[in-house]
């Protein structure tokens, strides 16, 4: 695999320094709900855009979970981090795990926002269709997210999320994403390993809901911990950005022994 720097922004100087990686329907802007209430002075986040997202939309590369969380350990170096902790969304929260497989002594913390399990995520033919056909019908898009959220997001939010996705996404490479965050299984790669990980379900997510997690996650991971939203769907930053924000942050700075969600 090619030596890439993931384009990024930082947010604060703490002295926890966290990779934020989002979804297969945004870029990094997928965070900017939570972005102004993050506490910066306890926590550094890199939020980052995956290849063939946002600034990264033109760059070349196999898209794979994979290949993600060797871009990441390639800027943890780049920015001098040693060990950090990594949040990430869905197809994010794969990538997580990916480098969990990887690099397991680098990792303090792992959060997974409406995580991607790493047994992937199976899909029946009528569903494989519709998401693999997403990559050139906006309508499928629309309807993945108003299935994902519970039917209860109004039109207009709807048509935001979907033109978002459309401008930030190069179609060939959100297409080959899907293969690789849906059908790959590597959850013997991370089975047993003893790093705090936090899933976080939303409670309108029919399709990552807190039964699949607590299948998955919470078996494989000694210290693993699951959390639900009861107000969100799948796209929690947009949905309960302060719930989320104080969720994650209290099991992240439980690093320092000073609690986690209660």
């Amino acid at each position: 695999m090619t030596s890439f720097t993931l384009p990024h922004e930082l947010h604060g100087d703490g002295p926890h320094e966290v990779f934020a990686v989002h979804g297969w329907f945004a870029d990094r802007s997928a965070y900017a709900s939570v972005l102004p209430d993050l506490d910066l002075t306890s926590f550094t986040y890199a939020v980052v855009d995956l290849r063939g997202y946002g600034e990264a939309k033109d760059a070349v590369g196999a898209f794979t979970t994979t290949e993600a969380a060797q871009d990441l350990l390639e800027l943890a170096g780049r920015l001098g981090w040693e060990r950090f902790s990594v949040v990430g969304h869905s197809m994010g929260g794969a990538v997580a795990q990916r480098l969990l497989a990887l690099a397991p002594g680098r990792l303090r913390r792992i959060v997974g926002i409406s995580p991607v399990p790493a047994s992937g995520l199976p899909l029946p033919g009528d569903q494989w269709e519709l998401f693999a056909d997403a990559a050139h019908r906006p309508e499928n898009r629309r309807a993945i997210i108003d299935f994902t959220t519970g039917g209860h997001r109004p039109a207009a939010w709807l048509d935001r999320m979907v033109a978002r996705s459309l401008a930030v996404s190069d179609q060939k490479a959100f297409r080959a994403w899907l293969d690789s965050w849906a059908g790959e299984d590597f959850h013997s790669e991370v089975e047993g390993a003893r790093v705090p990980a936090l899933a976080v379900a939303g409670g309108l997510d029919p399709a990552l809901s807190a039964a699949l997690l607590r299948d998955t996650w919470q078996c494989w991971y000694p210290l693993g911990e699951l959390w639900e939203l009861s107000a969100a769907g799948h796209y929690a930053m947009d949905e309960t950005p302060l719930e989320l924000v104080r969720v994650m942050e209290d099991f992240l700075r439980a690093d320092e022994g000073k609690g986690g969600p209660a």
